[in-house]
């Protein structure tokens, strides 16, 4: 049953955004407040669609070439000095190639760096493996310090980079490449460290992040009309997590599924598994990439193929009620 508190956030139409739009488009209208914020971006602004910053401040736009790393230590030097860096590429990039930057120069000295990375999980499509972050999750909430998060829809993701230009400290925010269905409207309010839950139930909780939000939404319907009601909880902020709205929905249902666009080892599901396991012992069955690697394809088939459709995540979920 979907909660009364949701019906006011949701949005209704039938709008589709990319993630990474939304994100280039808010952060173009925040740097006409601020003009501390200086984007630099690896010679992808055109994807990761920092382009739209570029043309409106030159001056504060600063691609760095094919040099993930470095942009990564420079944003940390142009922290120090009190701007607010937005660093922009795509997941993998960001990641692994710059993870010793990522760790050492920006999370251990705990500077205001803000990492926007497009083209994250599979439904990145026809770019294949090489660029589908499914481990970026897994290594940033690793790393001490940063805030982890992944916006499900466009909407989110304005809301998203509002939160953290004015949080203190670094932040890693996932964005994907594909457009999805818009879920919540002008009225949402993100906040770090929250989750939102959407519909409310009995039968089991189901906790998803990202461009699986909107899935879940459609297999909660497709459960409800054979009478099975769930708790749906949309849980962007992966670090910090909701604790208690996690725990307390784990205690009225007592079976928790995760479902996201990354592998099960490491990301949403992990961090779920982590804070039951001491918390409130609790039976979690991960959806996501099966420790294996992406492919080329499109997002549907992809999707289909990893068990991420809506038929797959409905029909795993059945199994285990």
């Amino acid at each position: 049953m979907i909660l009364e508190e949701a019906k006011k956030i949701l949005y209704e139409g039938d709008a589709k955004a990319a993630t990474r739009n939304a994100y280039g488009e808010r952060l173009a209208e925040l740097g006409q407040i601020n003009n501390n914020i200086v984007v630099l971006d690896c010679d992808l602004s055109k994807s990761t669609m920092t382009s739209i910053f570029a043309k409106k401040f030159p001056d504060r736009f600063f691609n760095l070439g094919i040099a993930e790393a470095n942009m990564l230590s420079i944003a940390a030097g142009l922290a120090t000095m009190g701007k607010i860096p937005f660093v922009s590429t795509f997941g993998v990039f960001a990641t692994k190639r710059a993870c010793d930057q990522l760790s050492t120069s920006v999370a251990y000295p705990g500077l205001n760096v803000k990492i926007c990375a497009t083209h994250c999980g599979i439904s990145v499509g026809e770019d294949g493996a090489t660029h589908q972050a499914i481990e970026d999750l897994g290594i940033t909430r690793s790393i001490p310090g940063i805030v982890v998060i992944s916006p499900s829809d466009g909407t989110e993701t304005k809301k998203v980079i509002d939160a953290i230009v004015e949080y203190k400290g670094p932040c890693y925010v996932r964005l994907t490449r594909s457009a999805s269905p818009l879920i919540f409207n002008d009225n949402y309010k993100f906040e770090i460290g929250k989750g939102v839950k959407i519909y409310d139930g009995s039968s089991s909780t189901i906790i998803t992040a990202g461009f699986t939000t909107h899935i879940c939404m459609n297999v909660v319907k497709e459960l409800e009309k054979e009478d099975i009601q769930v708790d749906l909880i949309n849980m962007s902020s992966i670090k910090p997590l909701d604790e208690n709205l996690i725990i307390e929905s784990a205690k009225k249902t007592k079976l928790v599924f995760t479902v996201e666009d990354h592998n099960i080892i490491g990301g949403l599901g992990s961090a779920v598994c982590e804070l039951l396991s001491e918390k409130l012992p609790t039976k979690v069955i991960r959806i996501g990439i099966k420790d294996t690697f992406g492919a080329s394809g499109s997002p549907e088939a992809l999707y289909k193929a990893y068990g991420l459709d809506k038929d797959s995540i409905l029909n795993t979920i059945k199994s285990y009620l």
